[in-house]
């Protein structure tokens, strides 16, 4: 527990910002489609990653900046393509349906999951590289990680189980529009960053 809790709380602080990843998992968990696999796959990547840099991967990918400014372009790319299909979305006359008739495809939903996740240079900066190092600190540093994996669980369940249950409450056709153009601005935002952050 000595290690547990710090990771956990080291784990909870770098993921509750809404970012790209957590504006979708909101919006996947309003709309009602495919949220356990969203949920799963964002804390399953995450687990993954700390347990990548516990092991010993964060010392590899900052001797490779190439490979970070690689993803960093495709990230940006990215999020600059789905803030426009959120534009789009806002703008469209059709009405969101919570009840899940107008589903989109799970092959979509888990590149999209995929690509918010894994497209973020930070989320390796984060994950493999810092919650690796701060690991290294403690004696049991699995405990480390295990608190920081749990961290990630119990985040994206909430946000996402806890939207899908107060989508009933957000059916009017103007939340949507204030929600496509709010993670629009996230999306738009958060790909300027990364065009002009430096990462190293």
């Amino acid at each position: 527990m000595i290690a547990f809790l710090p990771g956990f709380f080291a784990g909870l602080s770098l993921i509750v910002a809404i970012g790209a990843q957590n504006a979708f998992v909101i919006r996947q968990g309003l709309t009602r489609q495919h949220v356990f696999i969203v949920v799963a796959i964002c804390a399953l990547c995450d687990a993954a990653l700390i347990a990548l840099g516990i092991a010993g991967l964060g010392a590899i990918i900052q001797g490779l900046p190439w490979l970070l400014e690689i993803i960093r372009w495709f990230g940006v790319a990215y999020l600059t393509w789905f803030g426009i299909k959120s534009v789009r979305s806002a703008f469209k006359n059709e009405v969101m349906d919570v009840s899940g008739d107008q589903a989109t495809s799970r092959k979509k939903v888990v590149a999209a999951v995929l690509g918010f996740t894994l497209l973020n240079p930070h989320v390796y900066l984060d994950t493999v590289i810092l919650l690796g190092s701060i690991s290294n600190q403690f004696a049991d540093k699995w405990a480390f990680g295990f608190g920081a994996m749990s961290a990630s669980v119990l985040w994206f369940s909430s946000i996402g189980f806890g939207a899908k249950a107060a989508s009933r409450f957000m059916s009017k056709p103007i939340f949507w529009r204030v929600l496509d153009i709010a993670i629009a601005c996230i999306m738009f935002s958060i790909a300027f960053y990364l065009a002009i952050a430096k990462l190293a």
